[in-house]
């Protein structure tokens, strides 16, 4: 079965890489650029019986950082 994990800032965490993204866009002449947020894409590939709660395990146990991060996992067919 493979998964991805969505890991992303919570609000109100800075995102320097994102504001660096963001400058960069708009150095390039891009406009109407509000807000860039940077996040990862953890692509898993793992056996059928893995259940749904050793995934979310394994995303707060060390996917992300719960602190500041939140994740989504996505099942891919």
């Amino acid at each position: 079965m493979k998964v991805r994990v969505h890991v992303s800032l919570k609000n109100g965490v800075l995102d320097p890489q994102g504001r660096a993204i963001h400058h960069a866009l708009e150095g390039m002449g891009f406009v109407g650029i509000n807000d860039v947020r940077a996040g990862r894409l953890i692509e898993l590939d793992l056996a059928d019986d893995v259940t749904d709660a050793a995934i979310d395990e394994m995303c707060a146990k060390l996917l992300a950082n719960q602190v500041i991060e939140n994740y989504r996992i996505e099942k891919v067919s």
